[in-house]
This record gives C-alpha cells, structure tokens and sequence, in this order.
C-alpha cells in the first residue's frame, strides 16, 4: 500500500474556526469555591507542622552542640551522649511550655 505524501505547508485559521464561547475551554478551580474554614484549617495545620520541624532541628542543633562542647571537655562519649541528650529534652520542653502558655493567652 502506498502512501500519498502528506501535505506539510502550514495551514492558516480560518475566520470560522476562531475562538468562541461554545469551543472554548473553561477550567474550574475547586480552591476558588471551598469554604473559608477548610483554608483556615489547612493553613493552621502547615503552620504547626512548619513550627514543629523548627523546633526539632533547633533542638537537634543545641543537642550536637553541647555533645561537642562535651567532648572539647574531655567527657567521655556516654557522658556526651547524657548531656546531648539532656539538652534535646530541654529544648523541646520549654518549646511546649511556650506553645501552652501561648495558646492560653490567645484563646
């Protein structure tokens, strides 16, 4: 079977093939029509899960420093890994004692 060649000059629109209202195409965005509280939400979980991440490498940080400073002062590593250790729990509970004492005083 053999082919016809193809046509391939490019072919101009025509004015009946312009864009109108019954050939176009609409999107519709489900964001645009969601109720205000389900954004809120969202909105506040990103930010206690945001928060959470920071305080947790920030303590992690704190925590492989006063391993380190541990070490510079010739601890032994179990004694450096209890102050580390100390100091990760530290942070992170006076994180959620500031959390709390927030949350009291803006609710």
């Amino acid at each position: 079977m053999v082919r016809a060649p193809q046509d391939r000059r490019v072919r101009r629109c025509s004015s009946s093939s312009r864009r109108t209202p019954a050939n176009t195409v609409s999107a519709t965005f489900d964001h645009v029509n969601t109720p205000t509280s389900y954004r809120e939400i969202d909105v506040t979980v990103a930010v206690v899960l945001l928060t959470t991440a920071l305080v947790t490498v920030v303590a992690l940080l704190a925590a492989a420093g006063a391993g380190k400073l541990a070490r510079m002062d010739n601890a032994s590593y179990p004694t450096a890994l209890t102050r580390a250790a100390t100091t990760f729990a530290a942070v992170i509970t006076l994180a959620a004692v500031v959390a709390g004492t927030l949350v009291a005083l803006l609710t």
